[in-house]
């Protein structure tokens, strides 16, 4: 069975590109571009990962990620933080609320993809 991957990102142009390179590389992919979808459908239907954006339409990145590590059934879903604001604040807020990994924008596909593996092979 396939490792499912959530990308919640509102760039469409990012979500095409990252769902493009897990899915060559065997993952099953699932995207939403509104933070505020993104408890429920872990909830509903948990991935193996999440690529969460810090700047979400509705809800962001951050409180989300705050809910996920206060919700005892997904609070150890490997999370990787992507954002295009890479400031040491924000560096600091993600590992703060437990972020497994935190990007800069633009990443490297490869490195993405390395991460994916390594946090979800690990798990």
């Amino acid at each position: 069975m396939a490792t499912k991957v959530l990308i919640a990102e509102d760039e469409k142009n990012i979500v095409g590109s990252l769902s493009f390179i897990l899915k060559r590389e065997g993952y099953e992919v699932s995207a939403i571009f509104d933070g505020g979808q993104v408890i429920d459908a872990v909830t509903a239907n948990p991935p193996d990962i999440v690529i969460l954006d810090v700047m979400l339409p509705q809800t962001n990145g951050f409180e989300i990620l705050k809910q996920l590590r206060g919700t005892p059934q997904i609070a150890g879903l490997p999370v990787i933080v992507i954002t295009a604001k890479g400031q040491a604040q924000d560096r600091a807020t993600a590992a703060n609320l437990g972020a497994d990994v935190f990007m800069s924008k633009p990443f490297s596909n490869k490195d993405i993809v390395a991460e994916v593996k390594r946090l979800t092979e690990s798990a």
